[in-house]
């Protein structure tokens, strides 16, 4: 509510997709108005105009400009800018400022004092403080206390009293919760292992998540001194992580209650990293309820769910996979076929994956059928030989797409019966999945990440760091991907300041995602506001033992 916005709508515009519309808004830099009231029911409002632009009469929040480019409903909503968190958002000279409790209503010299108070990078505390009078006038026109006029890219809104202070009940909620896995001296941090977990790629990432831990820690033993801000605010910066793995039994349905056993006995403050193989969803529905962040996972079946705020992917896995399928499939050039048959195993994530391609398969009228094998390695009972009897069955004109493991593909015998065969290369092992030679050069495998020879140089930093520590490379994707969730965390957290809102950390790791240049597997990693998957395109790849890395691009990176 600063006049401080210097342009921010054309600014975040150019930096933020979905931040465009928002800057526009600047949304409800406050909310309060004479005759706020108490209660849960009062800031449910508020969080309802806040976060989706909705009025407690049913109808829309509308916000006006000058210009007469008005806004309303969840464009007008004051979350778009100001941020879940209610800390706004700063990069370079782009400031949306923080409309919390503590900012709006004391004096800066105040703040300046309260060492709990979350700072932030780049806003200096207000020198003058709001009240509820003072703010219902700033939202309904624009003036602040000193007369001066905010920047016309902060639309007024003809709050009715009821509405505003609903509004002012709902500001006065955010970030008043004490974090939890926050202490003076310590950062909690849990990992979360599912039981159907590969016993292997499990060591493997937690070698690296508790290495890395432990050289954050040796570099806050070395640094451990207060920080001195330019304003003359000490902070307290210096504080160890620590993690806790969170190592799930049982049945699936039982594993939010373990998960709120866990937190109840040991809070903490985010969830980095995890592995999980053929079900993630109760995990992340757990961490979107409790309001624990889940970063980046290791997972190739995330929960699609963007609405959805705390839990973040590197890419939507299988799902994408069928995703650059389906776009092949009715690419131009492309001959479509008559039938599409997928094969996958009962119980794995590539049943998710053939449904997905099945629906959209369909919508482009192409006939589809799917096969399911037994939930049984293959050479068993139902295994192999109910594998090639599919396959023998099929006709040159029609499309085959294996969603299945390395151990299935090696299975395969003679010639592809048709030239349209696809395969999951994250299921299969991608440049090492075990094709059979001549299914190599006939078959497209999907390949969501930056092909062995464009990653090359990339991958020079994880593998460096994996050799220092003495760390054998035994799982590389999810080690790479392991250490850069913790590298980004690492960035997150430095520009964070003592600003620990679970919400704020979650905001402020997709303005670090999305200055990123080093990505590890990935060309390109970003997030706008309201995304939740950071990869967002692959490659479709032959397999050749020519090329380097022995895979080469059959197409363009696609973003479907």
């Amino acid at each position: 509510m600063s006049g401080r916005a210097r342009g921010a709508g054309a600014q975040c515009s150019a930096s933020r997709s979905l931040l465009a519309a928002a800057t526009l808004i600047v949304s409800v830099a406050a909310g309060p108005a004479v005759g706020a009231g108490d209660g849960p029911a009062l800031a449910a409002a508020g969080k309802a105009i806040y976060r989706e632009g909705l009025l407690p009469t049913g109808g829309q929040l509308e916000g006006h400009r000058a210009s007469g480019a008005n806004l309303e409903g969840r464009a007008a909503a004051c979350e778009n800018c100001h941020r879940r968190s209610g800390l706004g958002y700063v990069e370079g000279d782009i400031l949306i400022p923080p409309i919390t409790e503590k900012y709006l209503y004391r004096r800066g010299a105040t703040n300046a004092r309260d060492l709990t108070m979350t700072h932030l990078v780049g806003v200096a505390p207000r020198t003058g403080a709001y009240d509820d009078a003072s703010l219902a006038r700033l939202i309904r026109t624009g003036v602040r206390p000193d007369g001066r006029t905010l920047n016309p890219v902060m639309p007024r809104y003809a709050l009715d009293t009821a509405s505003m202070s609903a509004l002012l009940d709902y500001l006065k909620t955010l970030g008043n919760r004490p974090p939890r896995g926050v202490s003076a001296t310590t950062l909690d941090f849990a990992t979360i292992v599912t039981p159907d977990a590969d016993p292997v790629t499990k060591d493997a990432m937690l070698t690296v998540l508790r290495r890395f831990f432990a050289g954050q820690n040796r570099l806050i033993a070395a640094e451990i001194r207060p920080m001195h801000a330019s304003r003359e605010i000490m902070y307290r910066v210096t504080r160890r992580w620590r993690l806790h793995v969170w190592q799930l039994s049982g049945p699936a349905q039982d594993w939010d209650r373990e998960l709120r056993d866990h937190l109840a006995a040991q809070p903490v403050f985010a969830v980095i990293s995890g592995l999980g193989g053929r079900d993630w969803a109760p995990v992340h529905r757990f961490c979107e309820r409790e309001r624990v962040p889940c970063l980046l996972p290791n997972i190739d079946l995330p929960v699609v769910a963007e609405r959805d705020f705390y839990p973040v992917y590197y890419s939507r896995g299988v799902l994408l996979e069928a995703d650059l399928i389906a776009a092949r499939l009715v690419a131009p050039g492309v001959s479509r076929p008559r039938r599409l048959v997928e094969i996958y195993r009962r119980g794995d994530i590539g049943g998710a994956a053939a449904a997905a391609l099945a629906r959209q398969a369909t919508k482009s009228g192409i006939v589809v059928e799917r096969q399911e094998l037994p939930a049984t390695p293959a050479g068993s009972d139902g295994g192999a030989e109910r594998l090639r009897a599919i396959v023998a069955g099929i006709g040159r004109h029609e499309a085959l797409v294996l969603w299945l493991r390395g151990r299935d593909l090696a299975t395969l015998r003679g010639a592809p019966p048709t030239p349209q065969v696809y395969f999951s290369g994250l299921m299969g092992g991608l440049e090492t999945a075990p094709l059979p030679a001549r299914w190599r050069a006939a078959a497209l495998e999907t390949y969501p990440m930056d092909t062995p020879e464009l990653r090359r140089v990339r991958m020079d930093f994880p593998l460096g760091w994996l050799h220092v520590q003495n760390i054998p490379v035994t799982a590389e994707r999810v080690q790479t991907d392991t250490y850069y969730s913790c590298v980004i965390l690492a960035e997150a957290l430095g520009h964070m300041l003592d600003s620990f809102v679970p919400e704020y950390l979650v905001e402020r790791l997709e303005m670090t995602l999305s200055t990123r240049v080093v990505n590890g597997y990935y060309p390109r990693l970003g997030l706008a506001p309201g995304q939740r998957f950071a990869s967002k395109g692959g490659y479709l790849v032959h397999r050749s033992d020519a090329a380097p890395g022995g895979v080469v691009a059959a197409s363009a990176w696609l973003t479907p």
